[in-house]
């Protein structure tokens, strides 16, 4: 394992909530944090409204495809963060484990993501002043 913590969201299809929380993670922290994202039962391909959403704010993830949990996925994370999966994520001690109870953006339009989109951030920005916070000058 490195010596940056390591974050793996998790949601059924890893098509919108795990991607835009990977999106903001990776956006927010840059390369203070390593992530991953992944689903119990991953989709064809990510959210539309999540991709435009997330377009709106500058953050591309168009080029996202959504990825099948594994357990080395989690193995080798440090914080991992469920949002909506249930049980389906592999238990592992000494890992943080998180659940995040946001709405599903699954056959929602982007009017509806937006406000899950802006959710997310504000967890994520709590999430980076916890593990990662920027380095005092």
């Amino acid at each position: 394992m490195s010596d940056k913590p390591s974050v793996l969201f998790v949601c059924v299809h890893n098509a919108g909530r795990s991607q835009m929380a990977a999106a903001w993670l990776t956006h927010l922290a840059g390369d203070r944090v390593e992530v991953r994202s992944a689903g119990s039962n991953p989709g064809e391909n990510v959210n539309p409204a999540a991709v435009e959403a997330m377009r709106e704010v500058g953050v591309d993830i168009s080029a996202e495809v959504p990825k099948t949990l594994t357990v080395d996925a989690v193995r080798e994370s440090d914080v991992c963060i469920t949002m909506g999966c249930g049980d389906t994520c592999p238990v592992f001690p000494g890992k943080r484990y998180l659940d995040w109870q946001l709405e599903d953006p699954a056959g929602q339009g982007v009017e509806a993501v937006r406000p899950i989109r802006d959710e997310i951030k504000v967890l994520v920005e709590d999430l980076i002043k916890e593990i990662a916070p920027q380095p005092r000058p």
